[in-house]
């Protein structure tokens, strides 16, 4: 697995949500945040005061932005997942998003992914929780949307 972790606001909102923001740094020897995740976390600070404890988690790992690569900029992806791909493009991390579109775009350029469930899934295999299950409920009812066949068979894979 890569070193490198570049994490989007979604996943890292919603483990700010349930308090497992630590999961991110004892997985990855490399966490970064871009500069335009950051700003999105904080534009959603307003709306959500749990927002808080995930901005000051993420500027101890701000990245700058950098010039956004047209293969990626044309998919119209938000100016966070942007900034993720973009650092990972060339194979120099992996990509910690869920949303769906920033996900094929990854795809199509071969940029390794994980979303908050595989995050999740790989604390549980790396033996940091004792259980996968009741942090992807407390990850739903965050604001999480899965498949529920999705999580019924990752949950299977893991014993759960």
């Amino acid at each position: 697995m890569l070193d490198a972790w570049i994490v989007n606001a979604s996943p890292s909102i919603i483990l700010g949500r349930i308090g497992r923001l630590e999961l991110l740094d004892a997985l990855s020897s490399k966490v970064g945040v871009p500069a335009a995740v950051i700003d999105e976390v904080r534009a959603g600070l307003a709306d959500d005061p749990g927002a808080a404890a995930t901005l000051a988690w993420a500027g101890q790992y701000r990245l700058d932005d950098q010039p956004v690569p047209g293969a990626i900029g044309m998919w119209g992806l938000g100016a966070g997942e942007s900034q993720v791909l973009s650092h990972c493009l060339g194979g120099s991390g992996l990509a910690i998003l869920d949303d769906l579109a920033a996900r094929r775009c990854a795809k199509a350029h071969q940029i390794p992914i994980m979303g908050t469930l595989g995050v999740i899934l790989s604390a549980k295999r790396a033996g940091l929780i004792p259980l996968a299950r009741p942090l992807v409920v407390q990850a739903i009812a965050a604001g999480l949307y899965l498949d529920a066949r999705l999580v019924a068979g990752s949950l299977a894979a893991i014993g759960e």
